[in-house]
């Protein structure tokens, strides 16, 4: 008996019995289903995280300002630091030779305005190597020059955001927009438009950080000099420092702490935060992740194998007086075994491929409804498609060898 009959004895029996060949199937589905769909939000996760990372900067130290109170007086900012500031600037980037560009800024929440086209954003005040730290271009227009920084002019740059919710198609440069409060206002001359920065919500990882379309850039001279700030409130909210040398990133950020805590009296008013580091964890944690995701889908496939083992020992038990015939009439044993292993591949790979497609519809459905990111990969599709195909051989090759150890005289007599 060859190959092609083997398959086609082994086919009509599965199509004999369709029901319980699709509920043997069962588990093979949902485990490959599931394996498609934990590596695509693993993947998923990891691309956000490499987005974000890319926005801080792999080679930019970040010091966030950190606001404590003074337990004596009750006051927001503490007597014995005045928070984060210029002077934290300019001693940074005179004491350590690592660096490479440093660029302060203040966050301004005011309203943004072009005649009645209002805008959600934040005003940044910075300087024009900001653009270079963060390689964060303008897309028409320019940056604000050294000349406007230090003049402290009321030039302004918009994130692509801000451009499209007040002047959709409109050119925006030369125009003049307004930044208020209840009881001040300013205006602005456009001078640039920033290119878009895609990135994500930060839903998946632990990096959190904020849609740069949304923000406005003016110098902060302008910002410090024409906008009023809280009594206790730090003249900087942000100094972002760029490391010349990638694998010094981590010396530097000593060296930055102890300047810092120097300058601030050891008050843990101000946070580092080393993106590459950040990286790191990610990538970890998201390692840990898989892992443990990939595990669980890996039990549903074992238990989709223990139940095409089951099926297939209740088979031969079944079809023992036909084994009788076949052998009677010449069949071999690798012709019994072959039929029978076939038999469990074919449902093994008629489930992975069905599992193929319910995954890709599960990934669908948890990128629309959980807001989660999601990219199904080759690698998962092969992983997942091949490991069924492997629990079926194995989970299928014992029932096939009892099957043809079936002596054909007793199967004969067997009712």
């Amino acid at each position: 008996m060859n190959f092609g009959e083997s398959f086609n004895i082994g086919i009509v029996a599965l199509r004999t019995h369709m029901l319980r060949s699709f509920l043997t199937m069962l588990g093979i589905i949902f485990g490959v289903a599931a394996v498609i769909a934990m590596l695509s939000i693993g993947e998923g996760a990891k691309q956000q995280a490499l987005e974000q990372i890319a926005v801080l900067g792999i080679n930019n130290i970040i010091i966030q300002d950190f606001p404590v109170s003074d337990e004596e007086s009750g006051d927001e900012r503490t007597n014995y630091s005045n928070g984060l500031n210029l002077g934290d600037a300019e001693a940074i980037k005179n004491l350590l030779s690592l660096t490479d560009l440093v660029a302060p800024h203040k966050e301004l929440e005011v309203s943004i305005s072009y005649k009645s086209e209002i805008a959600a954003g934040i005003v940044i005040g910075t300087t024009p190597d900001y653009d270079e730290i963060m390689s964060f271009y303008t897309q028409d227009g320019a940056f604000f020059n050294w000349d406007q920084y230090n003049n402290a002019e009321r030039v302004c740059i918009l994130g692509a955001g801000i451009k499209r919710d007040l002047f959709q198609f409109k050119d925006p440069i030369g125009e003049r927009i307004k930044f208020s409060t209840e009881n001040w206002t300013q205006w602005f001359t456009v001078i640039g438009v920033m290119e878009t920065k895609g990135i994500g919500s930060g839903k998946a990882g632990t990096i959190s950080t904020r849609n740069l379309n949304q923000d406005v850039y003016i110098p902060l001279t302008s910002a410090l000099k024409r906008f009023h700030h809280g009594r206790f409130a730090s003249e900087l909210d942000q100094i972002t420092v760029s490391i010349g040398e990638t694998e010094r990133i981590r010396e530097a950020a000593n060296i930055i702490n102890g300047i810092m805590n120097i300058r601030h009296n050891e008050v843990p008013d101000y946070q580092l935060i080393v993106p590459e580091e950040l990286l790191r964890q990610e990538q970890e944690t998201q390692r840990i992740f898989n892992i443990v995701m990939g595990a669980i889908a890996g039990i549903s496939l074992l238990v989709g194998g223990i139940g095409i083992m089951n099926i297939m020992l209740a088979t031969v038990l079944e079809r023992t007086r036909e084994i009788g015939v076949r052998r009677a009439v010449g069949a071999k044993k690798k012709d019994i075994m072959g039929q029978f292993v076939i038999e469990a591949v074919v449902l093994s790979i008629s489930g992975g491929l069905i599992g193929i497609f319910l995954g890709f519809a599960m990934t669908k459905i948890i990128a629309v409804y959980a807001d989660w990111p999601t990219i199904v990969s080759i690698w998962a599709i092969v992983l997942s498609f091949g490991v069924s195909v492997a629990v079926g051989l194995v989970f299928g090759i014992f029932p096939a060898k009892k099957a043809a150890e079936v002596d054909p005289i007793e199967s004969l007599r067997y009712e």
